[in-house]
Order: structure tokens, then sequence, then C-alpha cells
């Protein structure tokens, strides 16, 4: 398996004496793309006849004649024309405008110098999946290009790197604190530690050091940071908004369905609970924890530290100045930015240091021509919430998901699968139709899930069927449980609004769930029934599919949330690692050897559409509420979340990123 792991990207690169290079093509898809010929064709014929209208009505009547109006058709004619004519200049306008950012997007010249370093600021923003949002990629305060680059491109750009003759070198450069999903971090600094193993040297330097930012930092072989920066080193926390108070007061009635078996299952704790339960406390330290020791392993291992020094140095908050990070050995030296480049030159003999950015070089990285017949394993992403129907945002929807499985499944030159995996779950119908694809996809070929930060709840329910499931120490998956949770306003909006409902039914329990009135006990048993059968199908299923009792299956499920190192211990994970190592899994069993091509299957929008659908109310709704908010902005989206689910979900409570 090692060996297949070291030439799991041999069929991509770029030749080591040729700069890579992004062909017209790439850098056509690089930009959304937009035809301006239909635009432009509706212009022509709205203009013509309105220009014809224009000429016989401007015409004097004739001396002596009484000069007549509009009659009613003509009238509907010109505002109908008028109507096409403004439509047209509004959709070239757009169709311009979005050509120009296109433009602006466009990767520049991926030409990489003899004596390069590569620079990798997590600034970059690095994605576990690409966004389906072609509005993603774009500022919309300033109309400015984002860069982005996914968890993939990074991972094959750093390993391509570390055999390229002209990259000398890394240079970790945060221009922020590097606040990034714990498995990101976790991921791309195994791949920077595979990098110095090939003799290169790696740097760091911050102005400021958040400490996700320094466990990636710490890989390197020197760490410095601005003298009049700041460290923070205090350890993790996890919290929780509870809103029963405010629930109560506004006069919001909640009914919460949730089996009696899940009592880890905390995703409806804030709604009738005003702090952690004895149960989801204990889940929640044991999960910091697990993430705070990778986080002190990994610096304990790179710096030279003990575990139980850098334990101290959180409890007692003992480094802040950069002087104390020096003095305690967590940084390696002081210096202004423009330093660096005399410390390239002294140190590693770069006389002119030019950089290349991470996306730069990941985008000039390219198929070698000879593999390009050859077998493929794809990589198809679930990631964001597990949703109903059909959709094209940046979460899993049962059909469009479904739909690419089976796509997958009917191609024949796809011999083996990695379905990629950062999910808390969502809709358990949802959920059960992926499921059902997997399945299928499973008898026809090789099926390996990797996870991301959440493969939990729904997430795992999808997850199941995989011939094997690897996941990062510090994913957060099981969550093995459902819920169902119906909030009644009736209450709230006649005692403090004065709004009343009333209504006539045919039978007595008729409208349940409307939201005006509570449940009674006939339609709580009711709804019970359907929570209760989803969870024992759930729990049923992940029986089938890790080959466990399903006695085991009900000891380890009661809706509790594990990380990806304790699943590997109870059976609901095969093996700690990447997306690197799940990849040489699926070369592996699909016994192609060093024979394989790499592709990612996306089910995106594409086109001028696409840019439409983007630019609605809910964008504008996002800017104002994350400018509002800022850090609540989670909480906000959570809580306008929950109150609207309708049916049973099998959901995560957590989304947690490492600052």
């Amino acid at each position: 398996m090692e060996e297949g792991k070291d030439k799991l990207y041999s069929a991509e690169g770029t030749n080591a004496n040729e700069a890579p290079a992004t062909s017209e093509s790439q850098a056509q898809s690089a930009q959304p793309t937009v035809e301006a010929t239909p635009a432009e064709a509706v212009a022509e014929s709205a203009q013509a006849p309105a220009a014809q209208q224009s000429q016989t009505t401007s015409q004097p009547p004739r001396k002596g004649k009484k000069k007549k109006g509009l009659t009613f058709g003509q009238a509907f004619l010109a505002a109908l024309l008028a109507v096409v004519a403004g439509s047209a200049l509004i959709t070239l306008f757009w169709i311009a405008l979005f050509s120009g950012i296109g433009s602006m997007m466009e990767p520049k010249a991926t030409g990489v110098p003899a004596e390069a370093i590569l620079h990798i600021n997590l600034e970059e923003s690095i994605m576990d999946a690409p966004s389906k949002n072609p509005m993603a990629s774009i500022d919309l305060a300033t109309f400015q290009p984002i860069a982005q680059v996914t968890l993939y491109d990074a991972l094959r750009a750093v390993e391509a790197a570390a055999t390229d003759e002209r990259i000398k070198g890394i240079y970790l450069n945060f221009t922020g604190g590097g606040a990034a999903e714990m498995t990101i971090l976790e991921e791309l600094r195994e791949a920077i530690k595979a990098f110095k193993a090939q003799g290169k040297w790696v740097v760091a330097y911050n102005e400021v050091y958040s400490q996700g930012g320094y466990y990636l930092a710490s890989v390197a072989d020197k760490v410095y940071m601005q003298p009049e920066g700041t460290f923070d080193w205090s350890g993790l926390a996890m919290n929780t908004i509870f809103f029963k108070g405010l629930i109560d007061k506004l006069g919001v009635q909640v009914d919460i369905l949730r089996p009696t078996a899940c009592k880890y299952k905390s995703a409806v704790e804030p709604y009738f609970l005003d702090k952690m339960s004895d149960a989801n406390r204990e889940q929640m330290q044991q999960l910091v924890d697990q993430m705070w020791n990778v986080i002190v392993e990994g610096v304990s291992e790179s710096r030279g530290i003990s575990v139980e020094e850098l334990n101290h140095l959180a409890d007692e908050i003992s480094v802040v100045l950069p002087t104390q990070a020096v003095e305690h050995k967590l940084v390696d030296g002081l210096m202004y930015a423009d330093q660096m480049e005399e410390l390239f030159k002294s140190e590693y003999g770069i006389e002119e240091p030019e950089y290349i950015s991470l996306s730069e070089y990941a985008s000039g990285l390219s198929t070698d021509p000879k593999r390009l017949s050859a077998p493929k394993v794809a990589i198809v992403y679930a990631n964001g919430q597990v949703m109903d129907g059909s959709g094209t945002d940046d979460n899993i929807y049962g059909y469009t998901l479904s739909q690419t499985l089976r796509e997958v499944a009917e191609d024949d030159d796809i011999k083996s699968v990695v379905l990629r995996v950062n999910s808390p779950g969502g809709s358990a119908l949802a959920s059960d139709l992926i499921w059902r694809e997997m399945e299928n996809l499973k008898a026809k070929k090789p099926v390996i899930v990797s996870m991301g930060a959440y493969a939990a709840s729904g997430g795992y329910y999808i997850s199941a069927p995989a011939d094997a499931i690897v996941a990062d120490r510090t994913t957060l998956t099981g969550s093995i449980g459902v819920f169902g949770m119906l909030p009644s306003f009736g209450k709230a909006l006649k005692d403090k609004v004065g709004v009343t409902i009333d209504g006539v039914s045919s039978n007595k329990n008729a409208g349940m769930g409307t939201g005006f009135t509570p449940l009674n006990s006939t339609q709580h048993r009711a709804i019970m029934q359907s929570v209760d059968r989803v969870y024992t199908r759930f729990t049923s299923l992940v029986a089938e599919g890790r080959n466990l009792t399903i006695e085991r299956v009900l000891e380890i499920a009661e809706g509790r949330v594990w990380s990806g190192e304790q699943a590997q211990k109870i059976g609901l994970v095969d093996t700690c690692g990447g997306l690197t190592a799940a990849l040489a899994i699926a070369v592996d069993k699909a016994e192609l050897g060093d024979n394989f091509q790499i592709v990612e299957v996306e089910d995106e929008p594409t086109g001028f559409m696409a840019i439409l659908n983007s630019l609605n109310v809910s964008v504008r709704q996002q800017l104002t509420s994350r400018s509002e908010l800022g850090e609540l902005y989670a909480e906000y989206k959570r809580l306008e979340e929950m109150i609207g689910k309708e049916g049973v979900y099998a959901l995560c409570p957590y989304i947690f990123n490492i600052e």
C-alpha cells in the first residue's frame, strides 16, 4: 500500500524541465462560460421592429385628418418590444460585467523560474471540495477575485513540487491568522512532511500565529514571526449557544422528537435546555481533548518540546508576546517580512527569490498525455448538508448526487471511486436515496469513502456501504441517530402581536404540524413512530455495511459523535488518513498498478444561468448578515436552518474550525 501511495499522482504533474502552462481551453474553463451571441440576436430582433415602429408613428398626420392614437394592439406590441429590448440590454450588461470578472479570474502565467519558492498562504482559501457557486471566487463587496484551491489540488501541488527541481523550498507565510478546518491542516501538514523527506527546506513566517496556523507552521525547518506580532497558545474550546430562554420569552412552543436511545443527539438541546446535558458534555469534552492532542503531539514532534510542557504553556497562557515564543522555543527568531528575502539568500543561496503561489502552481499541473487513455479513479464530492430534492448550491441534494453516482456507475472507463464526504448530515430521506445509489455503485466497482472535517449522522449514513472508510484523526463522525423538531408559533403570535389563527378540519388531528399549535399526545405518538423507524433502519444499515452485530451498533450509536481516531478503534472507520490514503486504497482495490489517472466528478452548474442563479436575495442577505453578526453568523444560520426543518433529520450539531 505504501508503494501505491508513493505513486498516487504519478499520472499527473509537470515536466521538471518545462514550465507548467495553462492551455487555452484550461484558461477558458477558469472563468464563467458566457455566450453573448444569443443576447445580441435578441437585441437586434428587438431593435429592428422598434425602429420600424418609430418610423411609422413619427410621420406627421396628413393635412386635414385627425391624428389617431395607438390602438391597444399597437400599444401592447410597443410595450412588449420595450421590455424585450430592455431585458436584452440588461443581459448584455451582465455578460460584459462577468466576462470582465472572468478575465480577472484567469490564472496568471504559471512559468516556474529556475529557482522558485512555493508560497503557501492560508489567505488562499483551501476548500475541501470545489464550490458549485460561480460567485464563490469573487469578493462581492469589491468584485475582486479570491484565490482558491481545492484540497486535492493543494496536495497534488505539494507532492509534485517535492520532485520538481525548480522548486527549492516552501515558504509558509500566513497573512492572516490561518483559520481552517482541522482536517485540511492535518492533511496539508502531512504533505509538507513528505516534501521535506525529499531533502527540501520549509520556512514559516507570520505576523500573528493562531493555534491552527502554528500547528501547520511548526512542521517547518525554521519558524519566524514579526517582532510586534502576537501568539495564541491557550488550548481549544467548544461552546454551544442555547435558545431556550429566548424561546420561552417569545412564547414559542417546541416539540422535540428524539428517540430515548439517542441521548447524545444534541442538535436539539439548545431548543429545550439552557445548558449542556451530561451526555453532551461528555462527548464534547472527549472531542476537544482529542483535537488538542493532535495539535500538541504534532508540535511536540516537530519542535522537540514535550507534550507536558506545551500543555503547561497553554494552561498558564505563557506565550503571548513574540519574545516569549522565542524563549519557549516555539519560534526560531523575530524579523520583518522584507528581511526574509535576505534569509533566503544567506541561508539557502537564492540570490533573487521568486515566488509562485499554491494556486498558480496547481493550475499548471496537467495529466501526462500518455495517461489520458488510462483507467480512471474518480473523486466524487459530497459536501455540505444533506437536502431533499435537487439543487445547485454548495449542499448535498438527494436527487442530484444520486444521479451523479448513477452516471459514475455506468461509466466503464471509471474503475474505482472515492467519495469525499464532508457533511454534518441532514435529511434522513435524502440520505437513504444516496445510500441506495452507493449500494448499486459498490456492486459494480470499488467505492472508498474519504471523510473530511465532518462525516456524521446523515454523512455517515451515506458512507456506511463503502468498501473501506478512511478518516482523518480529527474528523467528526458517527452521530448515528435521528431527531425531529416542530416549533409552534400560535401562542407567541397571540400574546406578543395579537394575531390569532382559526380554521376547520375534516378530522380531529388534521393540520398536524402546521406550526400553529403544539402536538397533542396522539400526534406526538404518530410522528415518533416515523422517527423510531428511521433510527432502526439507520442502525441496521450501519451493522450491514460495517459487518457489525446490531447489538454492537446500538452500543456505539445513541447519536454520539466520535473523532476519526476513536471511530477507527470501535469499527466505524477502517483506517486514519487523508484523501491521499483513500485514493491509494482505491487504486489498490481496482488493481490498477501504476496505470491510472485521477478525475474529479462534479455536479456543478455551468454557464451564464449558473451565475444568474447566484445573484439573488440570499446573496445580499448573506452579505448583510455576515457584516452585522460577525462570528455569530454561523449560529444565526444554524438557528435559521433548524427552525425551517420538517420531517426526520440525521444531523450532527458541531461546526468547528481551529483558529
